[in-house]
């Protein structure tokens, strides 16, 4: 486990991963306890006394993980170190609160600590085919969605509102929630990150929509496309989202196993730097996505990381110019053996809805 000697693994995505738990970490510690192979000390789930029965359907003894649970009068990170067997470096999943990070550290106080992500973003990043059936079918149903897109983008309507709209229709198409709703109209989506306001839809004016969630598996989807409402835009709109339809299009054909990630960045960054926007393209082009929309592998520059069969990814380049307008296409991707699929397949034109 990369020189690693123990791992300790809160409720949150890895944990969910590594054997079905769903859930948050709270005040009451519940944590894995997973030594590296040839340690002397059994894997182990240490969890509340009174939430022991929520783990009861977890099939736990087939993965030889025995259940240790404490009281409310027990200081639970005294038994990790305990459970522990002596590790000299001890790796916390990535998402642990500090609450327990430091009173771990004061049960293991001559232990090094470090991150568990360098270990299980090896296993994570890399989706069986089951993983990727569900990532498939998210992609189908944020995909009915963006389908339904006139029912809910028209002039004279507020941001809020057709968030509001698409927030019931994630819901609706198979989702157990919408994990992000971005509609920014006009000036509006030159902000990547906006999320929605009261500002009101004007027609003629673009649209980005960037949208996704989680099935009930735990699996999230996450999908861009980018509106014209009411009328045609401008032809310089027209001809940057050409190029920026173009860019998203060649990346996509770049990915393919033993190209790097920082390829791929480059792939779209070229093109849209050669139309003179590069300056316009302010983000990477793109994540992994799998429990969490946003992790390994990332899509930028400098990530020399060999592309590999079952790495899923986002393919998101946009453009962004400040006050006026912006726009992005998102796909999600997963590498196969001889180059990629794509697992959202709605049109990537600029739409007049």
């Amino acid at each position: 486990m990369q020189g690693t000697d123990l791992l300790l693994v809160t409720p949150g995505p890895d944990l969910r991963y590594l054997i079905g738990a769903s859930g948050e970490s709270h005040e009451r510690l519940t944590c894995l306890v997973l030594p590296a192979a040839g340690h002397r000390a059994p894997p182990a789930l240490v969890v509340p006394r009174l939430e022991a029965p929520g783990f009861a359907s977890l099939a736990l003894d087939e993965l030889g993980i025995e259940v240790v649970t404490w009281r409310d009068e027990e200081d639970p990170h005294l038994l990790v170190s305990d459970l522990g067997g002596g590790p000299a470096r001890v790796g916390l999943a990535d998402h642990m609160p500090a609450a327990h990070v430091l009173a771990l550290r004061t049960a293991f106080p001559e232990v090094e600590q470090v991150l568990a992500g360098p270990v299980l973003r090896e296993l994570r990043m890399r989706k069986d085919a089951a993983e990727v059936a569900e990532l498939r079918a998210a992609g189908a149903a944020i995909d009915r969605v963006h389908a339904r897109m006139g029912e809910f983008l028209k002039p004279g309507r507020t941001e809020a509102q057709v968030g509001a709209d698409i927030e019931a229709a994630i819901v609706a198409e198979g989702h157990t929630g919408a994990a992000f709703v971005v509609v920014g109209s006009g000036p509006n989506g030159a902000s990547p990150h906006h999320d929605r306001s009261d500002r009101v839809i004007e027609s003629g004016e673009v649209v980005v929509i960037d949208i996704g969630g989680p099935l009930p598996s735990g699996y999230n989807s996450d999908c861009t496309r980018t509106y014209a409402v009411g009328a045609e835009p401008p032809a310089a709109v027209r001809e940057a989202y050409a190029v920026l339809q173009d860019a998203q299009e060649r990346a996509v054909r770049t990915v393919r196993p033993g190209v790097l990630a920082e390829q791929v960045d480059a792939a779209a960054r070229e093109l849209i730097t050669s139309a003179g926007l590069g300056e316009r393209f302010l983000h990477r082009t793109g994540h992994g996505i799998g429990l969490e929309v946003h992790e390994e592998p990332y899509i930028v520059a400098g990530n020399a990381l060999a592309l590999e069969p079952g790495m899923a990814f986002s393919v998101e380049p946009g453009v962004y110019l400040d006050g006026e307008w912006g726009a992005r296409i998102e796909d999600i991707v997963v590498v196969t053996e001889d180059g990629c699929e794509r697992l959202n397949t709605r049109p990537r034109d600029l739409v007049v809805l």
